[in-house]
């Protein structure tokens, strides 16, 4: 049977005696891959399509981005094998360099595979934009990894592996080497392997990625792990109105100023949310503590319905709290939280307004507060540096309290990610006596760490042990929570505070869909002494509502840009909930979860708010509407650089 002559010309190429080690290893590879993509593949059928058809799929689409990507990473090696001048090539004096460098490639795949199995430990996803900011945050991410994982052993194993492997292939390495071949023989088929990439590049720029379009966990595991980790770091920030579907930017704007009780315009093209809060009550100037719990799904609470028994002390302030039933954390990492709790706006496409220039200076609640003369601080138990916080809150008016400003003193116990919660709450109070003494109320947000792998923290403070499970970070920092609402009772602000304890997002939020309802669900509970009755407060919101509602209850007279609403002025509540990743944007209504995506698509589906599960329906065209005015007019307020400050 006779070959077709393309084909024949690509066999020739990889044949070729001068190139045949890059064979080997694109084809080590490609196992590697495969082998990888089976172990996910069985590790998640629960999750997957039923269908063999979407499973040949997650093969099919896999095995294309595999070979698109293998043609990138052969580049070096073709590069160096093309310079290499034959009398090295061939000398038996310098083959230990090639032996080195066929170990050295082996040890890299195998150590990717071993990240990607942690990061999907740890998301249910592909490398993605968490991964770039990995890449960047070296430090607390090794060392995250150093103390939840035995490394030493994962890496000794993974060298003596590739050791054993290279061994193995030392004898065909060999015969590889033997052949040499002069600069014309070997100059035109590298020039052609080199053309591959640029090709790949094309082919990746207009291939769509594999669209399993119910199922989220299909998409990831037909993707490659290389592939989506550059994707994500060029892809740094989406525009809006390129992507994304649109509707009239003047109606979306009228849209949007009715949703958030603002007057009609005068002006057609008036694009502007801003309207006038003026409560007919004087301001009450109380201090504000708003306690932002890393990882706290609601679902880990008795209050909210559990049986483990993890919060005893927060069960027990929710029967002295305003506690709200429904509300939806915006995204799935602490920047998309603290982005919400401080600016009240959704999660634009791309990274969260905390990670972008040009992010000083804008309508927040520093600005509110430090405008009528409070402290405002930003706590933290980790180093501010991380995530571009620090940057971020002493551009809009916080001071910072990190990691590096508690002396060793008040660093009883620490673990990569910071100190221990009680360690963070003990200099909380410390902060709001400075104020008191200087006769000035305080905002404190405050950001915990403890509840986040390693779970970590002092040994005789709860009854499962330090370094368990999340079960025990939860517990931890509830027991920490309660001893710092007992102590705070001991201080003389304490009747004239307002305590909100709120999580950033919840434990995981991976599911069958790509905005999974119930993984967004989280506590908030309000407290203020005299201020007001505890009661539950029933109706679905969002993390947007939450700096609304406080400065509701304090009777804050301004001019508003917030896209969230005081929760306790509406009988309906807001009725929705905005949630979000990168590139996927949702908009929770009801049963019913809109998603935009990226390619103008939109898509609607019945979820069930108490558990991962969601059937894909006819779009709501009014939900639909809803979706694209909250993210098309929050993009366009950001871009254009109108969510400053207002003086």
């Amino acid at each position: 049977m006779a070959t077709h002559p393309s084909l024949g010309t690509l066999s020739r190429l990889f044949s070729h005696p001068r190139y045949q080690i890059v064979t080997l290893l694109s084809l080590i590879y490609l196992v590697t891959k495969t082998a990888e993509r089976l172990v996910y593949v069985w590790r998640s059928m629960d999750q997957l399509p039923d269908n063999g058809f979407d499973i040949l799929g997650i093969f099919g689409f896999g095995l294309v981005y595999d070979l698109l990507t293998v043609t990138f990473l052969m580049i070096p090696p073709v590069l160096a094998l093309l310079v290499a001048p034959d009398r090295i090539f061939r000398d038996p004096r310098y083959r230990w360099l090639v032996y080195l460098f066929v170990y050295l490639v082996i040890f890299g795949m195998f150590f990717e595979n071993v990240a990607q199995w942690i990061f999907w430990e740890e998301f249910t996803s592909r490398f993605n934009f968490i991964a770039v900011d990995y890449l960047v945050y070296t430090h607390e991410v090794l060392g995250n990894i150093r103390e939840s994982y035995p490394l030493p052993l994962l890496l000794s194993s993974l060298g003596i592996v590739a050791f054993l492997i290279t061994r193995f292939l030392r004898r065909p390495l060999s015969q590889m080497i033997a052949h040499g071949s002069g600069q014309p023989g070997r100059l035109k088929p590298g020039l052609a392997l080199l053309s591959l990439p640029i090709i790949s590049f094309f082919c990746l720029d207009h291939m769509h990625p594999p669209e399993f379009r119910s199922n989220r966990i299909a998409q990831e595991l037909a993707g490659n792990s290389i592939h989506n980790l550059f994707a994500a770091f060029f892809d740094n920030r989406l525009d809006y109105n390129t992507f994304y579907s649109t509707i009239p930017m003047d109606e979306a704007f009228a849209l949007m100023r009715k949703e958030v009780g603002a007057p009609p315009t005068q002006h057609p093209g008036n694009r502007t949310i801003i309207r006038r809060i003026r409560p007919p009550r004087p301001e009450l100037h109380r201090n504000v503590v708003l306690i932002t719990v890393e990882s706290l799904s609601a679902e880990f609470l008795g209050a909210y319905g559990d049986h483990r028994g993890l919060t005893p002390n927060l069960d027990a302030l929710a029967a002295e709290s305003l506690l709200f039933e429904e509300i939806y954390a915006t995204g799935t990492r602490t920047v998309r939280g603290l982005e919400a709790l401080t600016l009240s706006i959704p999660p634009t496409p791309g990274q969260s307004l905390l990670r972008r220039p040009n992010n000083d200076h804008l309508f927040s609640s520093g600005f509110l507060f430090k405008q009528r003369g409070y402290d405002v601080r930003f706590i933290y138990g980790g180093h501010g540096y991380f995530d571009n916080m620090n940057t971020f809150f002493s551009g809009n008016d916080f001071e910072i309290v990190d990691r590096g400003s508690l002396s060793q003193e008040e660093i009883h116990f620490a673990n990569i990610w910071g100190v221990a919660d009680e360690d963070l709450l003990d200099r909380t109070l410390k902060e709001g006596d400075i104020s008191h003494a200087r006769g000035k109320p305080f905002f404190h947000l405050v950001m915990t760490t403890s509840n986040h792998r390693p779970f970590t923290y002092p040994d005789g403070r709860i009854d499962i042990p330090s370094h368990s499970n999340r079960d025990g970070g939860v517990k931890y920092t509830d027991y920490a929570i309660g001893r710092f609402m007992r102590e705070a009772k001991n201080h003389p602000w304490y009747d004239n505070t307002v305590f909100v304890i709120v999580a950033d997002h919840c434990a995981s939020s991976a599911g069958k869909v790509d905005l999974t309802a119930n993984k967004h669900h989280i506590p908030l509970l309000m407290v203020g002494p005299g201020l007001m009755t505890p009661r539950r407060v029933p109706g679905m919101a969002s993390q947007i509502d939450v700096l609304p509602t406080v400065l509701g209850l304090l009777n804050f007279s301004y001019d508003s840009k917030f896209f969230g609403k005081d929760l306790l002025t509406d009988p309906g509540l807001p009725g929705r909930a905005l949630l979000g990743n990168y590139q996927k944007l949702g908009y929770l209504h009801g049963d019913r979860l809109t998603i935009l995506s990226p390619r103008h698509q939109v898509e609607t589906f019945r979820v069930h708010l108490d558990r991962d599960d969601a059937m894909r329906i006819p779009i709501d065209e009014k939900d639909r509407s809803m979706a694209i005015t909250y993210y098309q007019t929050a993009s366009h307020e950001v871009d254009h650089g109108n969510y400053g400050a207002v003086e």
